[in-house]
């Protein structure tokens, strides 16, 4: 079996129940771990769609992970005779799952639509006056065709021009109609705090209620900008909770998701900043972007944190929980694309994970060292 398979069967936390050091892995020939590279491939397509998952109505996040799991032990059983069943459950699971996750992501852009349609009709009546404006009138326009697109990105931008637009053309009538301006702002400014909340909801994770991933991946190519017109440090903390799947099987899926929400509470205190950005990028995978912090800086806050989250206890009725975390820290280098970035710290993290857990490590431009 080629080393990369049995590197990833060693990250993927895959094994047949013994602790085994990743040299020990990579030389293993016995037939147990004699997985073809097409199912590796199938198992890395499971493990990254696992970090992946959020919350959908028909199927929650934790049962589709469990799902996974359970798909993917199948997968590296030795001569499983019912491999051609497994394969098809797994066609079946991703088809299934990407039919929920549209028709979810779907009906928030209609929940998004219905807001500015409720904003439109509210304008409807008495409106004829203002939109003989050439430009108000063809923002209007523009604005009902927008309502009926499947574009979000459209609705947005010809919903901004309008409003825009329109409160340019109602300051300047006269004062007989400040009652009707009275009327539209109220309208206005309900609208907004459905819009903000709506954009809230969207950019947060479900359950912890921390930055998303899409919310993650936004943030930092605009650190990444702004870094480079700014020349100012911005640093990257990759990390995840150790041996979390141990902790799902000793104490069941409801205890892991507590853990995890633990942990973001923890991270949050332990990075107060404004400028401190703390992202759930998988599941029991986090990111925290330190704007202005170069490496040294974030390394102390990073070792803080650490002896931090080891020293707190999860009680839950008679049992006392602890649990600790491993870290990967990168500053952003000049010269450097966001996905290199973001790779040298995972690589970071990683290390941290193959040298004893519980640690942070540095990631320098090509190489990691220990912190």
């Amino acid at each position: 079996m080629k080393t990369w398979v049995k590197k990833f069967i060693n990250q993927f936390d895959i094994s047949d129940g013994s602790e085994r050091s990743n040299r020990e892995i990579e030389n293993d020939d016995t037939p147990d771990f004699d997985l073809p590279e097409d199912l590796a491939t199938i198992l890395y397509i499971i493990d990254s769609h696992m970090k992946h998952l959020f919350d959908i109505e028909k199927l929650p996040a934790r049962k589709a992970r469990q799902t996974l799991e359970e798909l993917a032990q199948q997968l590296i059983k030795p001569n499983n005779p019912n491999l051609d069943k497994v394969l098809f459950r797994v066609r079946q699971f991703f088809s299934s799952y990407r039919i929920s996750e549209y028709s979810y992501i779907q009906k928030t852009f209609d929940d998004f639509r219905n807001i500015i349609w409720d904003f439109v009709e509210q304008l409807n009546e008495g409106i004829e006056e203002e939109v003989s404006e050439s430009e108000v009138r063809s923002h209007f326009e523009q604005l009902r065709e927008a309502v009926e697109s499947n574009s979000i990105d459209t609705l947005k931008s010809q919903s901004r021009q309008f409003i825009d637009s329109y409160i340019e053309l109602q300051y300047k009538k006269d004062k007989k109609k400040t009652e009707r301006m009275e009327k539209f702002q109220r309208n206005l400014h309900s609208v907004k705090k459905q819009l903000v909340e709506a954009n809230q909801t969207m950019s947060l994770d479900h359950m912890t209620k921390a930055f998303n991933r899409k919310s993650f991946d936004e943030h930092i190519h605009k650190q990444w900008q702004l870094s480079r017109v700014t020349k100012s440090p911005v640093t990257l903390i990759m990390l995840d909770i150790d041996h979390f799947k141990r902790v799902n099987d000793t104490y069941g899926h409801d205890i892991g998701d507590a853990i995890i929400k633990e942990c973001v509470k923890l991270l949050q205190d332990c990075f107060p900043r404004e400028l401190d950005f703390v992202a759930r990028v998988g599941g029991e995978e986090f990111a925290v972007i330190m704007t202005d912090y170069n490496v040294v800086q974030a390394s102390h806050a990073a070792e803080k944190a650490l002896t931090t989250i080891r020293n707190e206890t999860y009680v839950q009725l008679d049992m006392r929980i602890k649990f600790t975390c491993s870290m990967g820290i990168a500053q952003l280098n000049e010269g450097e694309t966001v996905e290199e970035w973001i790779k040298r710290a995972d690589e970071a993290l990683y290390t941290s994970k193959n040298t004893g857990r519980d640690r942070a490590t540095i990631a320098e431009a090509k190489t990691a060292k220990s912190a």
